[in-house]
């Protein structure tokens, strides 16, 4: 069979004149044979900014690995596969019975496709390319879209934050059944912690959600994500800001974490998302949502929501670590930061070094707030002469405030006012469970491998 350099696209040589001598083109179902044993997949466009000197794999797993060409031995073909990651684009039927939900995007791959031109990942958005994708969607509501952001998560910050609070805002008061925002996962939960203060009282479900592996995996979780968030944004009696995400590493049930106490604490677990300090607000599956508590925010038939769409930017977030010099305090405050938070040692600590910085940032006026790198329990700094002293220097414990919701809170508090007290009075007063009374006794739950009575409750639940 004769192959045009259309079969070949985007291999160059030395690569390509491997993929013509073996004859295998793009799209050939192969096995590559080499030094370091067998691969076996599809042989994949390569991506303009990736290099020539890899053939691009599509592993049976779902993972593409690049395999260079002068590890590869011989090439056994097996036949040819022209894959088509569009996905199809289906009108998305309304049923004026069903509760209407807006979807808005702000980048991530909730639901996707993939672009071989580029090798990026490129979001499938539109109600008919979301129904294309995921049918059930039509029988939980009506979905509308609308594009906010088409960003990666770590370009979300405070001009992001104010025009998807103010956009979520104008929706509800349109008499929406609920609000479903798409976010990339990385800082999912600082977003979540800037709406919990800008949307106040809202009368309906506000539910984050993502996904840890795009669609074109075999093990990706956007699909049941986004069905789960949907269900709980049309469904639920829980009007809060929330994040939906997996909640066991199966696809059991989606677990639904208050947007102040959830934290993103694995790099690539589906499970990622975890309640700190406290418990999820509750659970979701195809029955849909189950509450494990009581004392939440309750879905109202008005359309009400207040909006305090303030953010000051000149804060920061400092992690101490042991021998930490003044210098880091002091560039803070001579480069204008108006407010630092600070994860400290144990119950609240930096080292004595730090003391004159800290005084010099209070006699600048810079607000300093004490959170603790543990993440999980409160800052007590009356316990140790330590905490006291830099109580002394201006430095304000904030309860158990995770640091990145302080951080958040501090820019939106200096937003509102500059005034010292005041900012105080709005730091320490909770707003949507950013500081709670105690600790619930199963608010800590971290099970350590290799210990006897944990092992043999994991092996029981495992799958």
């Amino acid at each position: 069979m004769s192959h045009t350099a259309e079969d070949f696209k985007g291999y160059r040589s030395p690569t390509l004149d491997l993929l013509q001598r073996e004859n295998a083109p793009v799209w050939s179902q192969v096995t590559l044979h080499t030094t370091r044993g067998d691969f076996s997949g599809l042989i994949l466009p390569r991506s303009e900014t990736a290099d020539a000197l890899h053939i691009v794999l599509k592993l049976e797993t779902g993972y593409n690995i690049g395999v260079r060409h002068d590890t590869v031995e011989s090439i056994s073909v097996h036949g040819r596969k022209v894959a088509n990651y569009q996905i199809p684009e289906k009108e998305f039927p309304v049923d004026p019975a069903k509760p209407r939900v807006k979807l808005f995007g702000t980048g991530g791959t909730i639901a996707s496709r993939l672009d071989y031109r580029t090798g990026a990942v490129i979001p499938a958005f539109s109600p008919g390319e979301l129904y294309g994708s995921v049918p059930e969607l039509a029988d939980i509501c009506n979905m509308e879209t609308e594009k906010l952001y088409g960003v990666f998560s770590e370009n979300m910050g405070p001009e992001q934050w104010l025009g998807t609070a103010r956009a979520i805002a104008r929706e509800i008061e349109t008499g929406v059944a609920g609000i479903v925002v798409g976010h990339g996962t990385d800082t999912m939960h600082h977003t979540a912690a800037a709406l919990s203060f800008m949307l106040q009282d809202s009368p309906v479900p506000i539910v984050m959600v993502g996904s840890q592996r795009s669609s074109d995996r075999p093990s990706s979780d956007a699909a049941i994500n986004l069905i789960n968030a949907t269900r709980t944004a049309a469904t639920s009696d829980i009007a809060e800001v929330m994040v939906c995400m997996f909640g066991p590493t199966s696809d059991e049930y989606g677990l639904l974490h208050r947007g102040t106490r959830v934290r993103k604490m694995h790099s690539s677990y589906r499970s990622t998302f975890r309640t700190l300090s406290d418990i999820p607000l509750g659970k979701v599956d195809a029955d849909g949502v189950k509450p494990f508590r009581t004392d939440y925010h309750k879905r109202r038939e008005d359309t009400r929501v207040k909006l305090v769409d303030v953010f000051d930017d000149r804060v920061s977030l400092v992690y101490y670590y042991p021998n930490m010099k003044p210098d880091i305090i002091d560039s803070l405050v001579d480069n204008g930061y108006k407010g630092i938070v600070i994860a400290g040692t144990g119950l609240g600590h930096v080292n004595k070094p730090l003391y004159p910085a800290l005084q010099r940032a209070w006699d600048a006026g810079v607000h300093v707030y004490m959170t603790v790198q543990t993440l999980w329990g409160y800052v007590q700094m009356y316990v140790y002469e330590t905490g006291r002293e830099i109580m002394e220097l201006g430095v304000v414990p904030a309860a158990n405030m995770l640091p990145e919701v302080a951080y958040v809170k501090l820019g939106w508090a200096l937003g509102q006012s500059q005034d010292r007290e005041e900012v105080k009075r709005i730091m320490l007063s909770a707003v949507n469970g950013e500081i709670t009374e105690r600790e619930p006794h199963n608010g800590y739950l971290v099970f350590q491998g290799g210990i006897p009575e944990v092992d043999a409750f994991i092996s029981s639940h495992w799958k």
